[in-house]
């Protein structure tokens, strides 16, 4: 019995990515996010914030279809499917229909060269 208990705790950390990537992708602003996830990407210069001088309205292109996402920080909103969100895993797992993982594994690769546990990859990115 603790020989399988063993292997199934080195199968979940296999599996699980460090804490810091995945605050950092957290908490990474959407709209960095769309580029890295975005065929094509355009702001939209006729958009005026409402509530937040900090959002912006995007028009874009992913293997999946168009898209106009308006952007807040890490949140982020489909005015056409008048659906939502926040982080850029969360918006990758909606924009390229990928699983949580996957999603991750996504963006760290997309995001850095190093990898997101590299001093230079996301895990160290100051913002």
């Amino acid at each position: 019995m603790p020989q399988e208990v063993a292997e199934m705790v080195a199968r979940r950390l296999r599996h699980s990515f460090s804490a810091s990537t995945l605050t950092g992708l957290r908490q990474m602003p959407a709209c960095d996010a769309l580029v890295l996830l975005a065929t094509y990407l355009k702001p939209d210069p006729t958009y005026r914030p409402v509530k937040d001088d900090r959002s912006a309205r995007w028009h874009l292109s992913t293997g999946r279809g168009d898209f106009e996402i308006v952007t807040t920080g890490p949140k982020w909103y489909d005015t056409r499917a008048k659906r939502g969100g926040g982080g850029a895993i969360d918006l990758a797992m909606y924009l390229l229909d990928l699983s949580f993982v996957d999603a991750v594994k996504f963006l760290t690769r997309k995001a850095s060269p190093y990898g997101a546990d590299h001093p230079q990859g996301i895990a160290a990115d100051p913002r």
